[in-house]
């Protein structure tokens, strides 16, 4: 880990390459094996991404990295017991929360745009409080991970464990991608990790609280998002 903490900024002709290799040579590897690649490749300008709905990659990330930091985007919008995970993970755990913020505020949104944006504009919605505020905040860096998983629903089904992120021309890192809901399940459980309480009160994926709703049986785990609209992205990984 000499050399994490010099990492210098690399130019997207550099990154993509590196992407590309690193997708086909730890296609197999574990989660950790893929972070600890990240960690030793990027340094501080390396980050993990956590909506706080459980803190595996975090945690994860910790063993390898310590000190990490963890990107949180604070919407304005989360459930009380989301920013409750937030605050226990930065106490509890050798990683650095850094909290993204939109723009702007709730009420100044309103006022722009009119109360309750997303419900007529999610798309417009998301991309003011999530797309925009993680652009913004990702400068610094040249990785990221997320915990995206396969298994989540078809628009993930093909999520690489280490890919090129054109939107943004950084490096994608989904270490868990591979995993299944056991695997996250059984991992919690040995490490004792973190999880938001809604897990337990029938939420499978949470996200504001104005557009996530808890999952019926049989439902895929993204289900209670956007319910009824159509949508199934917040437009972070598109």
């Amino acid at each position: 880990m000499s050399t994490a903490h010099i990492a210098r900024r690399r130019s997207p002709d550099e990154l993509r390459p590196l992407a590309e290799q690193a997708g086909r040579e730890l296609e197999a590897a574990d989660a950790t094996e893929v972070l600890r690649w990240a960690a030793d490749t990027f340094g501080h300008r390396f980050c993990v991404t956590s909506s706080m709905e459980d803190a595996v990659v975090a945690h994860l990330a910790s063993r390898v990295f310590p000190g990490v930091r963890v990107v949180f985007l604070d919407t304005g919008y989360h459930f009380p017991e989301t920013i409750g995970t937030r605050d226990a993970v930065q106490a509890v755990m050798n990683v650095e929360v850094v909290t993204l913020t939109p723009r702007r505020t709730v009420a100044e949104q309103d006022a722009e745009h009119g109360p309750a944006l997303h419900d007529r504009d999610p798309d417009l919605c998301c991309a003011l409080r999530k797309v925009q505020p993680l652009e913004e905040g990702l400068r610094d860096y040249d990785a990221w991970a997320t915990g995206l998983r396969r298994d989540e629903s078809p628009s993930r089904a093909g999520t690489p464990v280490v890919g090129w992120d054109e939107k943004r021309q950084k490096v994608k890192v989904s270490p868990i991608a591979r995993w299944s809901q056991q695997d996250v399940d059984d991992y919690i459980a040995e490490h004792g990790v973190l999880t938001n309480p809604l897990l337990s009160d029938g939420y499978a994926s949470i996200g504001c609280a104005p557009c996530t709703r808890r999952v019926l049986e049989g439902e895929d785990a993204r289900a209670g998002r956007w319910a009824g609209s159509g949508k199934t992205e917040c437009g972070l990984h598109l």
